[in-house]
């Protein structure tokens, strides 16, 4: 049995779990920056509990300014999503939580599925550093990727082909708009996960996967997105 003091002493060495929450995600938290709320919060909470040490949130609206407070070690923990560009830098658990990166057209947009979209003289809007701008800025071959502070804001601000984002808030816009449409299929599966600095100990990683897979196979992952009113998958 790995000794919670010791995982403590690598994870936490300040004393406090200083966790990254990344409040531009609502799938993954809510609230304000003093009163942060959702599933990655929760996941925080418990770590923390298990180690014995009290937690500490810094919030961000941006994925990638999650990311950075980590591999600057200003944070211990944060909840990104699974990418080859973050993977180099950072370690990841397995995902505790599935999302769907979908795309968002005009209405009398000539695009009707995803596979419409990587053509030329296509501009597509995404949220700078997101996982959907790292995944197509990698995979795109002949559309352009244009950043905003937020795909449907960047697609609206320059009268792109194409919003990027994730379903649920994107299918909330779509909703509040008669002249956009969601595109079907997703174009990716976004794959949350806890991520820590990669020069931990074996033992600190091996407990952090431990303990995600505990929280999904013990329903309290389901549990916590149920509160929150998100109605995203958990994983397998």
């Amino acid at each position: 049995m790995p000794d919670p003091i010791q995982i403590a002493a690598d994870l936490a060495p300040t004393g406090t779990l200083r966790a990254s929450i990344n409040l531009g995600n609502p799938v993954l938290a809510q609230g304000t920056p003093d009163a942060p709320s959702g599933v990655t919060v929760d996941i925080a909470r418990e770590l923390a509990r298990r180690l014995g040490v009290p937690v500490s949130f810094q919030c961000f609206d941006a994925a990638r300014k999650s990311f950075e407070v980590l591999r600057s070690g200003s944070a211990d923990v944060a909840f990104l999503a699974i990418e080859p560009a973050r993977a180099a830098e950072v370690e990841f658990t397995a995902p505790y939580v599935l999302i769907e990166g979908v795309y968002a057209v005009a209405a009398d947009s000539p695009i009707r599925t995803a596979d419409d979209v990587d053509r030329p003289g296509v501009r597509v809007g995404v949220k700078e550093g997101s996982a959907y701008d790292l995944f197509l800025t990698r995979t795109l071959e002949n559309a352009e990727v244009v950043r905003g502070a937020d795909g449907i804001d960047a697609f609206r601000e320059h009268g792109l082909e194409v919003a990027a984002g994730i379903r649920q808030p994107l299918s909330r816009h779509v909703a509040a708009d008669p002249g956009l449409r969601l595109v079907e299929p997703r174009f990716m599966q976004i794959r949350q996960a806890v991520a820590v600095a990669r020069d931990h100990r074996p033992a600190t990683v091996r407990f952090l996967h431990d303990l995600v897979e505990d929280l999904k196979a013990s329903g309290r992952i389901a549990e916590s997105l149920a509160t929150s009113g998100q109605d995203a998958s958990v994983a397998p």
